[in-house]
Formats: C-alpha cells, structure tokens, sequence
C-alpha cells in the first residue's frame, strides 16, 4: 500500500521560496524605476547654463519710445482765430500763415542753452532793435538770438499792435539770448542777466511819451497807456510772464505779471516752452 501523502517537508519548499523571492524582488526594481520616469516627466526642466549666456537678455525696464529731454518736437504757431471762431474787429486776432519751427529750448532760462535757434532782424516796421551796453541802435547780432518761436511770436505780437496804434512809435527791443543760449551775466557787459540762457527771454523797452527811439531815462517819461496796452497783449496772446518796474504803475494778472527791481525802462517778457494760445 503506498505511503499516505501529508504536508511537504520544508527541504522539499525551499525551492519555490526562493523562486517567489526573485519575483518579489524584480518587481520592487521594476516598480521604483517606473515611479523614478514619471517622476523625471514631471518635473520642470531647468534651462541649460549656457542657455541663459548665450541668448539674447530680456529688454527689461525698457520704456516706450518718445522724444528725449533734447529733442523738442516741431511746434507750429496757431493762426489767429477766424476758422474755429469769429473774427475779432481788434487786430490782435490777425497774423500770417502758420510756420513751422523747428528751435530747441533746452534747460531753464536760468541753466539752459538752445539749438537752432535764429536771430531777430535789427529793425522792422513795427519795432527797433537797443544795445543796452553801447546805447544805441542796432542791438549786436550775438545779442539778439532766440527760439523761433519767441521771434516769430513777437514780431506777430508787435504787427497787432502797431495795427491798432498806427501813429504809435516802433516797439524797442533789448536782448534776447547769446548764440545757442547759456550764460549771459556781466561778462558780457553791464549787470548782465542771470535768466535769458534758453531762447525764451526778451527785454522790451517801454515806449516813451515823446515819442523818441531809446528807452526812457526815468518813469515819468513812460507813455503808460500804450505800456499797458503792450502788457495786456502779451498776457492775452499766452506770455508765460511778463516783468515790469516798481515805478511803473503797470499791472496785470497776479502772478504772470510781476513786479520786480531793475524794469523801470523795460519789461521783461518770457514765454512758455509751448506756443501760445491766441
């Protein structure tokens, strides 16, 4: 009778022990290489150090395009109104076509300079140039130099004027600013003047009671009410300021028409970087 069969002895399991242990173990290294790709697939690939070297750098803090602190754009000096709005009967509203200019004013009338700046003519029909220094007519040309806009503004200015006093007497002009602006102090001849350095400056004499071309000697001999009228022009056409003596009596807006030492037989006109408006 064959022996009975009973449960295996444990020489007789040890091969298939060991035959599961293999399997058991191959499977943990297949499982952590897979766990170890997808993790690879997941994470953020750093670029190469080379990468950041050698390719162009970002345009950071770059802002937009527009004209430098140098560069004035073309400014145009409106024509009077007539198109927009009804003609005035007053010629201050009267004027030529509109130019183009092209002047750079550059700085602060008391640090700045200019480029392509132009001269004043010596003398038109409705105005005379003075040479402060040498006293007499006509102002030297390196005295007489600003923007194009200050030119053409005030001669535009003085056409008004002289339109509507035609038996008045030419307007006096004084000095402008030097060559390309800058400093124009006592180097160059009397007290000097610590602004007129940026093209937007001008002294303008007060015309005299008598009638005579040069600046009066003393307030008595202003002719006050054309003085006036010439202050209310340039504050009414957009001066900026206007400066005018203590011994005056002239007077205008507070704040663009100021009251100074020094301007008993002048005033002083600057206008703004922009044109003016009328």
């Amino acid at each position: 009778m064959p022996p009975s069969s009973g449960p295996p002895s444990e020489h007789s399991s040890l091969p298939g022990r060991r035959a599961a242990m293999v399997v058991a173990a191959v499977a943990v290294v297949l499982c952590s290489v897979g766990l170890a790709i997808a993790a690879a697939r997941d994470r953020p690939s750093d670029p190469p150090a080379s990468a950041s070297r050698s390719g162009p750098l970002p345009d950071a803090g770059t802002e937009p395009a527009g004209p430098s602190a140098e560069t004035a754009p073309v400014v145009e000096v409106p024509s009077p109104p007539g198109t927009d709005e009804p003609e005035r009967s007053s010629s201050r509203s009267k004027g030529s076509s509109t130019p183009v200019l092209r002047s750079r004013s550059i700085g602060e009338p008391f640090a700045g300079r200019t480029e392509g700046d132009v001269a004043l003519r010596p003398q038109g029909a409705t105005f005379f140039s003075w040479d402060p220094i040498q006293r007499r007519q006509p102002n030297r040309l390196d005295r007489r130099y600003g923007t194009d806009l200050l030119v053409v503004y005030l001669e535009r200015v003085l056409a008004g004027y002289k339109a509507d006093h035609p038996r008045a007497p030419r307007v006096g002009i004084g000095d402008l600013s030097r060559p390309g602006g800058g400093p124009f102090g006592s180097d160059f001849g009397g007290l000097g003047h610590a602004s007129h350095q940026n093209g937007r400056d001008v002294d303008i004499y007060y015309p005299r009671r008598d009638r005579r071309e040069q600046p009066p000697d003393s307030p008595d001999q202003i002719d006050r009410r054309l003085s006036q009228d010439l202050v209310d022009r340039f504050v009414e056409s957009g001066a900026q300021f206007v400066f005018v003596g203590p011994r005056t009596g002239l007077r205008g807006p507070r704040g663009r028409v100021q009251v100074i030492a020094l301007h008993d037989d002048h005033l002083h006109l600057r206008i703004g970087p922009v044109v003016p408006t009328r």
